[in-house]
């Protein structure tokens, strides 16, 4: 894949905004008031996990290599498009459940009706309709962000570049001192 869902647990308030647009964006109205109303069902496929003072974000990775794939016997689990992200067909799922124990980021889950699984499709539709993932565009704080790989190359080579030039500084620091 191009593009990757980008996580900065840093700059997560845990607000949920991340867990009600990607609720509401699978929902057949797409709108809350709506599909509230309608008493549609909204599952939220991003999972907010909190760790000790701190909440994190979790999500399907997509893998290019993606065991759930491999591990299903049904099909039910796909990549529709070259590239694309990992998308799960419940119409085809038969329930063995083999694609939970091989996730190895623990993402894919069973529904609170008991029968469906629930896994990040990466707004599937919304990809296709030229918009990003619904929890990258709600989080006030980008703290989740669809970006390109050479982008998060680009942002670590930065943070890399700041912290030479700090411990630089403190190299020359230390070795006035020692001169002294």
């Amino acid at each position: 894949m191009d593009k990757i869902l980008f996580v900065d647990s840093s700059k997560c308030l845990g607000c949920h905004s991340c867990e009600l647009a990607c609720s509401v964006s699978h929902t057949e109205q797409k709108d809350l008031l709506q599909a509230i109303i309608n008493g549609s069902r909204m599952p939220t496929k991003i999972i907010l996990e909190m760790h000790e003072t701190s909440s994190v974000p979790i999500h399907c990775r997509h893998c290019d290599d993606a065991p759930c794939i491999t591990v299903c016997p049904t099909g039910a689990i796909s990549r529709p498009t070259s590239g694309g992200p990992v998308v799960l067909n419940n119409e085809k799922c038969i329930g063995c459940h083999s694609c939970i124990l091989v996730c190895p980021f623990g993402v894919i889950r069973i529904d609170t009706d008991g029968r469906t699984l629930i896994k990040c499709d990466l707004c599937f539709e919304r990809l296709t309709e030229g918009q990003i993932p619904a929890c990258a565009e709600a989080c006030i704080t980008g703290a989740i962000r669809y970006i390109t790989v050479e982008e998060f190359t680009a942002m670590r080579r930065t943070e890399y570049v700041k912290r030479f030039k700090v411990a630089l500084k403190e190299g020359e620091a230390a070795s006035d001192r020692s001169s002294i």
